[in-house]
């Protein structure tokens, strides 16, 4: 039996009965139907837990349930139900064309790879003045120490196994592309010291906030928007045929890092948030500044290269990161310029059992 974290909470039928199947294990009866993943809103809590947790069986897997359920045909027939629905919305929200329809010609490459180039220049633009959706601005501006807690434990939900779903495109690279992207994720994992791994400089950041570090224990607080944006690396890294599209996302989160990371160790300074949480964005500040520069000159560019079909697949990678991380930035900034929280509920507390965001209001 693994000794992952504990199995969340159910969101709707579909996150019920795959969290009900797993329970059961050997003696699962039936899982849930093509109908009912079918009629789940592709964005919502229901559908995007229950990708959520099938993802994680790739990954450490939950207390109680068996290994063996990773590759129980009856939870990957589930799975790729509710992915192929959420690749559907994801496509139908971005403007560039799937793997299937991936330019053929000479023409269409050529035009896809200049929409490639005119995607990653977008990336590298920063707004003039203060960014009225971003999230970063906000907290750097005024966000309160609850609200930077609140954008830690929704974060938490990736940085925790940060770098861990862009390390399945390792073995379907080659050449250029493939060594700049071992080169990122042994700096992502550490360079070989443990104690400077991202995920743990990350669990660092959130014992200093007084949040409960441990892996998955923030699942059930974070919203739907926050799954999302896992589930999207995790989608494009277990399939092969959208490698290109893994690449875009790694592209687009690390060649805009290090502005909104240097906001956040600023709002974080503001605070009094701690040594330890600063760390992690001061550390992303410096890093991803020289990632940005390998992301696009050997990876993205490497890539291209060995196979220029997969030029639009990278543009739509870029894009569907910026659908998932703008609906997460909405979420979170409705709420907290409405006095509210963005939690489901209260982040579980590393302090005291029952700590609620409000009581650490700075």
């Amino acid at each position: 039996m693994s000794r992952g974290p504990e199995l969340p909470e159910a969101r709707g039928e579909v996150s019920a009965g795959v969290l009900e199947a797993l329970r059961a294990g050997a003696n699962a009866g039936a899982w849930p139907d093509a109908r009912a993943v079918n009629g789940a809103e592709p964005f919502g809590d229901d559908l995007q837990l229950a990708l959520y947790t099938l993802y994680e069986l790739h990954y450490r897997g939950f207390d109680g349930v068996d290994d063996a359920r990773e590759w129980d045909p009856a939870a990957l027939r589930v799975r790729v139900a509710a992915e192929e629905r959420f690749l559907a919305a994801l496509r139908a929200g971005t403007r560039e064309r799937s793997a299937a329809t991936a330019p053929r010609t000479a023409v269409e490459r050529s035009a896809a790879a200049t929409a490639l180039d005119a995607a990653l220049d977008a990336l590298l633009v920063e707004p003039v003045g203060e960014a009225p959706g971003s999230v970063s601005h906000f907290l750097r501006r005024e966000g309160l120490r609850w609200q930077l807690r609140e954008y830690a434990a929704v974060r938490s939900v990736y940085h925790l196994k940060e770098a861990d779903p862009h390390a399945w495109v390792l073995p379907r690279l080659t050449g250029r592309a493939k060594a700049a992207m071992v080169a990122i994720e042994f700096d992502e994992f550490g360079g070989g010291h443990a104690e400077r791994a991202h995920a743990r400089l990350f669990a660092e950041l959130m014992e200093d906030l007084g949040l409960d570090a441990g892996y998955g224990r923030q699942l059930d607080a974070a919203p739907a928007p926050a799954l999302a944006v896992v589930n999207l690396m995790s989608l494009f890294g277990l399939r092969r045929a959208l490698r290109g599209a893994l690449v875009g996302h790694f592209a687009a989160v690390e060649i805009t890092s290090s502005p909104g990371s240097r906001r956040l160790a600023e709002a974080l300074r503001r605070v009094g948030a701690g040594p330890a949480a600063e760390r992690f964005y001061e550390e992303h500040v410096e890093a991803d500044a020289v990632h940005e520069q390998l992301v696009r000159r050997e990876v993205v560019a490497g890539l291209v290269e060995d196979a220029p079909e997969l030029a639009a697949d990278v543009v739509f990678g870029i894009e569907a990161t910026g659908l998932v991380e703008d609906a997460l930035a909405g979420h979170l900034l409705d709420a907290w310029r409405g006095g509210r929280s963005a939690l489901r509920r209260p982040a579980p507390g590393a302090d005291r059992p029952g700590l609620t965001a409000r009581a650490v209001v700075a």
